[in-house]
Formats: structure tokens, C-alpha cells, sequence
């Protein structure tokens, strides 16, 4: 049935909060196998949390995302664009604030595998990324070809410049990247 013991290499590769609800999570399977995702999550907090998730998202059964592919979660009433790309649909994506991890496990017990944000303190309006000012409102997030797995620890994910992030951020409601991730470089 594709399940194992051990989480796969999945990460977020994409981030977007753009105009109205266009807004996505991208995880890209850097594997060389087909990943069911039943036994993966992507629990959430909303405007900050005391360390620990408030909500727990699952996937849709029998989801799964193929070797070096994406698996996009959307909002269902995002444009077309968005849609045409989108495997999986999620009402309550951030507005900016709210902390998304991915995770392997159940809601009793995981492993965080990668985080956009966090579960701590309410950061404000959004976490800066890179050195731009809450760069998770308003703008897409896009995973450097560099970074080849996930990272718990999103202060270090997030860094302090375009040299120490492992993201790069680019405009609101750029799309250019959505449906594919490149790695290695």
C-alpha cells in the first residue's frame, strides 16, 4: 500500500498567500519512489500557538505524490491557474500568521519534517523570510534548488538574508514555479 515505517524525504517547496484565496502549500517528494501520504498530515496553528498545534490536517484518502513530483494543497476557490495544478483542497490556508508543519504520524504521535512559520508566538502580521518584512503575507514562497530536505527549525529555514534562507521570495500571486520543483540545482 506505499506505507512505511520511516517518513519519506518530503518537503514544502512552494508558499503562496496571494489576492483573495489564492493561496497554496507545494511539498515536493524528493524520493525515487511513490509516496502514499495516509500516514502524513499537515497540522496547523492559527495566529500563534503555545508550541503546539491547534489543527490537524490530513490528506484526502488515497492522495499519494509520485517520485520528484509536487503535491499541491489549495484553496478551493483559487484561480484557475492554481486549480489546474491543485491535488488537494484545504479552506483554512494562512493568512500570513498561521504555522503549517508537515508531519509523518498520527495526531497523537509524529515527526515534524518541515515547517512554513511555526506554532509559537503570534508573529504579527507574518514571519520574515530572507530579510523581507512579512514575507509570508502577501508573496510566494519558493524553496532554493539547494535545499534537498526539510528543515524543523523554521527561524534557521526562514534565515535573516537571501544568503541564509532557504527560501527565496518573490512577488504576491507569482505563480511562475507552482506544479514544479527543481533539486538539485
Amino acid at each position: 500500500d506505499g506505507s512505511s515505517c520511516a517518513s519519506a524525504n518530503l518537503f514544502f517547496s512552494e508558499a503562496a498567500e496571494g489576492s483573495s484565496n489564492n493561496k497554496y502549500l507545494e511539498i515536493y517528494n524528493a524520493s525515487d519512489a511513490t509516496v502514499s501520504l495516509n500516514g502524513y498530515a499537515f497540522p496547523s496553528s492559527s495566529n500563534g500557538s503555545d508550541g503546539n498545534y491547534e489543527y490537524w490536517n490530513s490528506f484526502s484518502e488515497g492522495a499519494e505524490v509520485a517520485a520528484g513530483d509536487v503535491y499541491v494543497i489549495c484553496h478551493g476557490s483559487a484561480d484557475d491557474f492554481i486549480q489546474a495544478e491543485c491535488d488537494g483542497y484545504h479552506t483554512y490556508l494562512s493568512n500570513g500568521d498561521d504555522g503549517y508543519c508537515l508531519v509523518f504520524g498520527t495526531a497523537d504521535g509524529f515527526e515534524v519534517l518541515d515547517c512554513v512559520g511555526d506554532w509559537g508566538d503570534d508573529p504579527g502580521s507574518g514571519w520574515d523570510v530572507a530579510g523581507v518584512s512579512n514575507a509570508t503575507k502577501d508573496h510566494t514562497l519558493v524553496r532554493k534548488c539547494s535545499v534537498t530536505q526539510g528543515n524543523t527549525d523554521w527561524t534557521l529555514s526562514a534565515g535573516t538574508n537571501t544568503t541564509d534562507s532557504e527560501w527565496e521570495v518573490f512577488p504576491q500571486n507569482d505563480w511562475t514555479n507552482l506544479g514544479l520543483h527543481i533539486t538539485p540545482c
